[in-house]
């Protein structure tokens, strides 16, 4: 308890990091309460039934996201996603491309012409996802809640307006926080609302196993340490890399000596991050939608993937995580760039011959240690169905495994990371009384 008084007062010495805290916190707040400005025009006293449809299937993921936002139809209803969208179709396109090829390879003026292009996206996918999210929500509630029934056309067109400024905000308030405060600020948003949900969950989860017939406080501690054990491997499945010795050839310029000194590639066992799960949940949530979200309807193959605990639903999930989890890392590391800039900084991987072999040797260790990564990321893309299959409410269950602990684990630590750097960096202890987390400084660090 010392240690972390000591931390936090070294915390608040550092003027500089202080300022960013404050900042970042502040952000965040003005976020929190645009979740639940009301769009303008809706009755909020009247979104029941909006609110709990929106906790279902692939909305319920979204609502999720958003903190709530989307289920309150506020003014952030759409949230960051339209965003993250359009910067998963630039990468992608970054992939196949060679005019955003060339953009990623002149430095600040390209990146800076990416960015532009990302924001005309989000535009773009925002205008045609906020009408799909107001004719859903005149769907759901009552005629009654809307204000402006004589004027519906103005309605549509000021709430879509609103809607797409909303999320241009958020991306602004993402971009400052990246740019005034500490971690990355899209991704704290998303943990942000995703921790929102969290209180409300574990209350619920609490109060379910207290009643007669929950099992008692001796169940609730086993889930408690359940969870504590799948939060220590997910932080293991994140932090884990193989690491390539890489040796530099020397050489003697004038009277120095240049090189010479071994470091290592960090090649990370899950380096396709959240994204197979996001891309599989995406998918699996298509038979659904062609059946019209109507699971009493539903029978054969729509049937059996509207059963979230269902084995063929979450066999299938998996399989699919793991093609995803190869796929993504194939578009992501490239073996070939990797074994070209050795070769120009004049290094070489011991025992490997520059060239072809060393990319084959890359691709290599990069395929098998990208196996059990796979594997166990789709173990903890499906953790959520076993979590409601033993009788966890449905909200709590969410954070035992899949996209949210994915994001939560990733985000913390990327924040820790920085906060960490600051103190080392004018001579304090780190967050950590001994050692330092896994891949955060060092010469280690340098391929990450």
């Amino acid at each position: 308890m010392r240690g972390l008084i000591n931390t936090l007062r070294n915390i608040y010495k550092i003027e500089d990091l202080r300022n960013k805290i404050i900042a970042t916190l502040s952000l965040i707040l003005i976020y929190r309460l645009g979740a639940h400005v009301v769009i303008p025009g809706i009755d909020p006293t009247q979104l029941g039934a909006f609110q709990e449809q929106a906790g279902k299937g692939i909305l319920g993921l979204i609502n999720m996201f958003s903190g709530g936002a989307f289920a309150n139809a506020s003014v952030f209803a759409l949230g960051i996603m339209p965003y993250i969208s359009a910067s998963i179709v630039i990468q992608l396109l970054g992939m196949a491309v060679p005019y955003f090829q060339r953009l990623q390879k002149e430095g600040e003026s390209g990146r800076k012409k990416i960015n532009q292009i990302t924001r005309l996206l989000t535009v773009a996918i925002t205008l045609g996802q906020a009408p799909g999210y107001l004719a859903n929500l005149h769907a759901q509630i009552p005629a009654s809640a809307f204000a402006m029934q004589s004027s519906v056309w103005i309605f549509w067109f000021s709430s879509v307006i609103v809607l797409v400024a909303g999320t241009m905000f958020t991306m602004w308030l993402g971009e400052r926080i990246t740019d005034k405060g500490i971690g990355n600020g899209i991704s704290l948003l998303i943990m942000i609302g995703i921790i929102a949900r969290l209180p409300q969950s574990f209350v619920a989860e609490f109060l379910s196993r207290t009643e007669a017939q929950g099992g008692g406080m001796i169940v609730f501690i086993a889930e408690m340490v359940v969870m504590f054990v799948v939060f220590v491997a997910t932080i293991a499945l994140v932090q884990a890399v193989r690491r390539i010795p890489v040796q530099y050839a020397k050489r003697i310029v004038g009277n120095k000596q240049y090189g010479g000194a071994r470091q290592y590639i960090p090649l990370k066992v899950n380096a396709a991050g959240v994204m197979p799960i996001i891309f599989a949940q995406a998918l699996m949530f298509i038979p659904m939608m062609l059946a019209g979200f109507n699971t009493d309807a539903t029978t054969g193959i729509a049937a059996a993937f509207a059963d979230f605990t269902g084995f063929w639903y979450n066999f299938t999930f998996g399989i699919m995580v793991v093609l995803f989890t190869y796929f993504y890392t194939a578009i992501t590391v490239n073996p070939t760039q990797m074994a070209e800039d050795m070769k120009k900084n004049g290094g070489f991987i011991p025992g490997i011959k520059p060239g072809k072999k060393t990319v084959e040797f890359l691709d290599t260790v990069m395929s098998r240690i990208t196996l059990p990564g796979s594997v166990f990321l789709a173990l903890v893309a499906i953790l959520p169905a076993f979590a409601m299959i033993a009788g966890i409410n449905n909200q709590f269950a969410a954070f035992f495994g899949g996209t949210s602990l994915l994001i939560l684990v990733g985000v913390v630590l990327d924040t820790l990371q920085q906060i960490e750097s600051h103190l080392l960096m004018r001579h304090y202890d780190g967050l950590m009384k001994s050692g330092r987390i896994a891949g955060r400084t060092g010469a280690t660090a340098s391929g990450m």
